[in-house]
């Protein structure tokens, strides 16, 4: 039931993703450009997405226990650190770069444009990279 779930959200999710166009990389990158030809739709697409997942987690954690879990995977620090920034402007940095987030370039890889492959590979080896740094600190 726990894999039905997660392929049902995915799904979900990945359908979303794409009807917004926001596998477009074009699409996002013109979202950072305010000077050329900006594209405030990525915006609506967040807000929407936080319109839904807001009340969403409210409802959820309320219940004090997932459905399909024994228990929460919440983050057990609210602490600002120098990984937590360095981790963000990495994804920024990238995001910005190459109009991919890990979001919209899993169900960009269904279009089979090099640029999502291309994405996806750098993705999983600065996965690598992360965790062996890591292990290694």
């Amino acid at each position: 039931m726990r894999l039905f779930s997660a392929l049902l959200i995915g799904l979900i999710f990945g359908s979303g993703i794409a009807l917004s166009g926001m596998i477009n990389p074009a699409k996002v990158l013109n979202f950072f450009d305010l000077a050329g030809d900006w594209d405030p739709s990525l915006a609506l697409v967040m807000a929407g997405a936080l319109a839904v997942a807001v009340p969403g987690y409210r409802l959820v954690l309320a219940r004090q226990r997932p459905a399909l879990a024994p228990a929460f995977q919440l983050p057990d620090t609210r602490r600002i650190d120098l990984k937590l920034v360095a981790g963000s402007i990495t994804f920024g940095i990238g995001w910005g770069i190459a109009g991919f987030c890990p979001g919209g370039a899993l169900p960009a890889l269904g279009t089979l444009r090099s640029e999502a492959l291309l994405f996806v590979a750098a993705l999983g080896g600065g996965l690598l990279i992360a965790r062996a740094l890591r292990r290694a600190g």
